[in-house]
C-alpha cells in the first residue's frame, strides 16, 4: 500500500455543455466579466451546435475517471476519486461540498492542462480557493499536481500519434512538415507566465521538441497557435495555424501533420479548429493533411496520472521528466498573472 498523504484524488477540468440548451449559459459563464459581446458568443455557439450542442470534454473526463479507478487501485491508492469543473456541471464547489460531506480532509487535484499560464494553471488555483470559500471552513484542503508537459507519459502518446499520422502520409512527396499547435493566449499573459516570464510558450516549445525527437526524428517542425478568441487590438501568440498553412504552401510543402500538443484529449477546439477549419484550409490550398491523435485514455497517459499522484503521496519519489525546464508543486505569489494583471 502507498502511504496516504491525501484522502482523495480530484479530477479538475474546464467543463462543457452537454446539450443545445446548455451552450449559451455555458459560454456566458466562461466569459463572465470579460466584456465579450453577445454576437461573438453566438458565433462560438455555432461550433458547439455543429456537434449537437455537446462538448466532448465531459465525456472524455468520464472516460479518464473510468480508466483511473482501476489504475489507482492497482497502485495501492484506494482513496475516493472525485470530479469537478470550472464552468459546467459537475461544478467544483458542488464537488467540494460533497467531499466535505464525505469526510474528506485533504485532496490532491489533477488538472486537465499540462502547462503554466493564468488560464491553464493559476486560474485553477483560484477556482479551488473560491470553491473552498463557498463551501466554508470545513471544506477540504486541495493541493494541485505540478505541470506535466515533459512527463514521459505525456510525450510518449503524442509522439506515437505523430508517427502514425506521418505514416498515413507516407506516399506524399517530400517535404512533409510537422506542425504543433496549442491554444493561443494574449502575449501579455504569456509574459506573466512564471517568475521569469514566457513559461507557457517555453513549455510548449520543450514539449514540441521532445515529441518531434521521439516521434518524427529528422522531420522539420513548427510551433503555431490556434483558437484565438480575443479582440483584434490585443496581441496574442502567433502565428495562427491557418495562416501558417498558407506560408507552408508558398514554401512548396505538399503535406502536413498537425499535432495538438496543447491538449490532453479531443476538446472542441481540436474537433472544430483542427478537424473542420484547418482541414478545410488545407483542402483549399491543395495541402495533404493529417491530424495526430491526443492522449485521451492511452494507457501510458493514465499511468502518468497515477505516477504524478504517487509523486505527491511518496515524498521520496523523484519527478519523472524529460525536459530541462524546472517544475514545482506550489506557485509563487507573482506567478502567472492574467493578461494586463
Amino acid at each position: 500500500m502507498v502511504a496516504m498523504a491525501y484522502d482523495a484524488v480530484l479530477l479538475l477540468s474546464f467543463g462543457g455543455p452537454e446539450g443545445p440548451d446548455d451552450v449559451m449559459p455555458f459560454l456566458r459563464r466562461v466569459v463572465k466579466g470579460r466584456g465579450v459581446p453577445e454576437e461573438r458568443l453566438v458565433e462560438v455557439a455555432e461550433h458547439y451546435h455543429h456537434f449537437d450542442g455537446v462538448s466532448p470534454i465531459n465525456g472524455q473526463c468520464r472516460d479518464l475517471l473510468a480508466a483511473l479507478r482501476p489504475a489507482l487501485d492497482s497502485a495501492g491508492i484506494t482513496v475516493p476519486l472525485y470530479w469537478g469543473n470550472r464552468n459546467w456541471d459537475p461544478l467544483l464547489a458542488d464537488t467540494v461540498a460533497r467531499m466535505r460531506d464525505d469526510g474528506i480532509r485533504r485532496a490532491l487535484a489533477f488538472v486537465t492542462s499540462p502547462f503554466g499560464s493564468y488560464s491553464s494553471c493559476r486560474q485553477y488555483w483560484q477556482d479551488i480557493a473560491s470553491a473552498r470559500a463557498e463551501v466554508g471552513p470545513d471544506a477540504p484542503v486541495i493541493d494541485k499536481i505540478r505541470h506535466y508537459h515533459d512527463h514521459p507519459g505525456y510525450v510518449g502518446p503524442h509522439a506515437r500519434a505523430v508517427t502514425r499520422a506521418l505514416a498515413s502520409l507516407a506516399d506524399s512527396a517530400p517535404p512533409i512538415r510537422l506542425v504543433f499547435t496549442a491554444h493561443s493566449i494574449p502575449v501579455s499573459m504569456d509574459a506573466a507566465a512564471g517568475p521569469a516570464g514566457g513559461r507557457y510558450s517555453a513549455q510548449l516549445r520543450e514539449t514540441a521538441a521532445l515529441v518531434a525527437g521521439a516521434g518524427a526524428p529528422g522531420v522539420e517542425w513548427d510551433l503555431v497557435w490556434q483558437s484565438r478568441s480575443g479582440p483584434p487590438r490585443v496581441p496574442w501568440l502567433e502565428p495562427d495555424l491557418n495562416e501558417h498553412l498558407e506560408v507552408l504552401v508558398k514554401r512548396e510543402v505538399e503535406a502536413v501533420v498537425v499535432s495538438p500538443i496543447g491538449f490532453i484529449s479531443d476538446h472542441l477546439e481540436v474537433l472544430w479548429d483542427l478537424d473542420e477549419e484547418a482541414a478545410a484550409t488545407a483542402e483549399r490550398l491543395g495541402l495533404r493533411y493529417a491530424r495526430a491523435d491526443t492522449p485521451g485514455t492511452d494507457p501510458e497517459f493514465v499511468a502518468m496520472v497515477v505516477d504524478l499522484v504517487r509523486e505527491r503521496f511518496e515524498d521520496s519519489r523523484a519527478p519523472a521528466k524529460l525536459g530541462a525546464l524546472p517544475v514545482w508543486d506550489a506557485c509563487p505569489p507573482n506567478c502567472c498573472r492574467p493578461a494586463g494583471g
